[in-house]
């Protein structure tokens, strides 16, 4: 059974950095795109950013140059460094992965999420 697990996030002051990590286990054939979304109180979850399996990168407008996201293909890990925190950065985080299965069938997977606090 494939699990995705995410350590990391907290409380920070803005403009502090924090990591977020995530890490495939289970019995699958490859992993597709990797990434990392978001969902604040009251609002819908948003996509932060992607890695794919060619390392091609996607970010939201809002975290460009702050955030990075990337992956260990040999340890099947994502990870987002996140920088000059804001306050609006506060959600929940949550992995994501695009997965296919040793009989070759692709699912979408979700961590179960990581609380990430920006505040003085």
């Amino acid at each position: 059974q494939v699990q995705l697990v995410e350590s990391g996030g907290g409380l920070m002051q803005p403009g502090g950095s924090l990591r977020l990590s995530c890490a495939v286990s289970g019995t699958f054939f490859s992993i597709n795109t990797m990434g990392w979304y978001r969902q604040a109180p009251g609002k819908q979850r948003e996509l932060v950013a992607t890695i794919t399996s060619g390392d091609s990168t996607n970010y939201a407008d809002s975290v460009k140059g702050r955030f990075t996201i990337s992956r260990d293909k040999a340890k099947n890990t994502v990870t987002l460094q996140m920088n000059s925190l804001k306050v609006d950065d506060t959600a929940v985080y949550y992995c994501n992965a695009e997965i296919q299965s040793v009989l070759f069938r692709l699912r979408e997977y979700w961590g179960q999420g990581t609380q990430v606090t920006v505040s003085s």
